[in-house]
């Protein structure tokens, strides 16, 4: 993929660390990361170097969405949008795909099941299913719409995107230009989502959308409750779709 400098965003992340981190403990926040690119190459977007130390640092499960590879490995996340250099002698190893240990914070858990964003309960199996959803509709984003194409910029894709702690299922653009927020329900989609893929349009619109460009988002569920029909009809900004799956045998012999 082409990129706007002479280098990829990665390595000028590199090159960022280099120059600042000089010290063997030296930690940096994101903002300082911001203020470096803003100076050196002002037309990379503040989200799309967000997204990138998602994806360089070894301990980010939601780097798994780009595919990291080995020369990625750089960067290891403290919170509180803080970094260090990764040290592969004392870090844990590196999350490189969906099934590698999960590396947990203390807000984590390890469980049969767990709640959604809704609160409500979702087991692993729905969960799987859920993922295997996603991947389906970023290979088929004009069953969703026509013209719709997966957001990419600089080597990060609109899969797992990451909005302020949270990550959107799937971001796409349409072919007036606009960015699209597709939240999947795996289940029921409550009214309770609206207030959910608000946080996120609000998000895009503040910090990835140039000025002028529409943010809209699209609601896919199995089944679309009559509330949340309701809350959806006071905005333009969102549109509605269920899915169903269909499976056949047919005899062959």
């Amino acid at each position: 993929m082409a990129t706007i400098y002479d280098k990829a965003v990665w390595q000028l992340l590199l090159d960022f660390a280099n120059e600042n981190l000089t010290e063997a403990n030296s930690t940096f926040h994101f903002s300082e990361a911001v203020s470096w690119f803003g100076e050196k190459y002002p037309l990379i977007k503040n989200a799309t170097i967000r997204a990138h130390l998602v994806k360089m640092s070894t301990n980010a499960r939601g780097r798994v969405g780009w595919k990291p590879r080995p020369h990625h490995n750089a960067f290891f996340a403290l919170g509180k949008a803080r970094y260090r250099r990764y040290d592969s002698a004392h870090d844990p190893p590196p999350i490189m795909h969906q099934d590698s240990p999960a590396i947990l914070s203390e807000h984590d858990s390890i469980a049969d099941d767990y709640s959604d964003e809704d609160g409500d309960r979702i087991h692993t199996t729905e969960f799987a299913y859920e993922r295997d959803l996603q991947n389906f509709l970023v290979k088929n984003l004009n069953l969703i719409e026509d013209g719709l194409k997966l957001y990419e910029d600089e080597g990060i894709t609109g899969v797992e995107y990451p909005v302020g702690g949270r990550r959107i299922d799937i971001l796409a653009v349409d072919r007036e230009g606009a960015l699209v927020v597709i939240e999947l329900k795996v289940s029921k989609g409550h009214d309770r989502v609206v207030g959910q893929i608000l946080r996120y349009l609000g998000w895009i619109k503040q910090n990835l959308a140039e000025d002028g460009q529409h943010v809209r988002g699209i609601i896919i569920a199995k089944e679309i409750s009559d509330d949340l029909q309701l809350a959806c009809s006071m905005t333009n900004d969102i549109s509605l779709r269920e899915y169903s799956i269909s499976f056949a045998l047919n005899q062959v012999n």
